[in-house]
């Protein structure tokens, strides 16, 4: 299996706050490769979560323990400074509740395709439907191509996919069609950007909203002509993004809702 490093030291010594950058559910720590190139300057952290990647042989313990979990990580590698958070679909969830949970861990926090409203019954349908083909190539190989990954990408796409367990699935899915935002990010007070991109579905679009209302002083917005994955469908706009808000600022190109 491809194995992607989990920690990634500047090139030079740096007094910038360190990046911690959480992948999505269906792949695992290497969909960063792309923005571990342009945060050279940081010492970045692209764990695999819990039944991703290096940690298949467990199983996904749920939302709140994931992010129990990435703060006991950090302690363990004497991290005490705040850091800036990145998280992608399931990591962006994952990220809420690290904010929620552990908010003195947390400069900055940006969110994009983060299911906090509950889905509709045709996505729920979906992935009661993918829970079935979970096992099926062919299943992952129409996925790629359904978030137009770059071809170079769709075969590791492939091969993480396979890898990660019926039951971590299920578990996984079950809190994405859950919803929810979780206890405590009401009172989180650091800036928070949610992103998502303008061709999602609209179940995660209104999770912007939902958001907004328990985190006012977040700024939503959404990724122009952009599907779920986009820190690979266009990696230059999502890196612009992304070192844009490490810097404080927001990227002009984003669409106000």
């Amino acid at each position: 299996m491809t194995v992607f490093p989990e920690i990634h030291w500047p090139t030079a010594p740096s007094e910038a706050s360190p990046v911690l950058l959480l992948h999505g559910g269906n792949v695992a720590n290497w969909m960063w490769q792309p923005q571990v190139d342009v945060l050279e300057d940081r010492l970045v952290l692209t764990p695999d979560l819990p039944g991703f990647g290096a940690h298949t042989h467990e199983v996904w313990p749920g939302l709140p323990a994931g992010a129990d979990q990435l703060a006991a990580r950090l302690a363990a590698l004497r991290i005490t400074t705040p850091i800036d958070v990145v998280g992608l679909s399931l990591g962006g969830a994952v990220a809420l509740h690290l904010a929620a949970r552990h908010p003195e861990l947390i400069r900055s926090l940006f969110i994009t395709g983060a299911i906090v409203e509950p889905p509709g019954p045709m996505v729920k349908a979906t992935a009661k439907l993918q829970l079935l083909l979970w096992n099926a190539p062919w299943f992952w190989k129409t996925q790629a191509a359904a978030f137009r990954l770059p071809a170079d990408s769709r075969s590791i796409y492939v091969e993480h996919g396979l890898s990660v367990s019926g039951e971590t699935a299920r578990r996984m899915f079950d809190d994405v069609t859950t919803g929810g935002i979780p206890h405590g990010l009401a009172d989180f007070t650091a800036p928070l950007l949610a992103v998502v991109g303008e061709r999602e579905p609209q179940s995660i679009r209104d999770s912007l909203h939902v958001i907004r209302d328990v985190a006012p002083h977040a700024d939503v917005r959404l990724a122009p002509g952009m599907h779920h994955i986009w820190n690979v469908e266009d990696v230059d706009l999502f890196n612009e993004t992304m070192r844009r808000w490490l810097d404080g600022q927001v990227h002009p190109h984003l669409l106000e809702t």
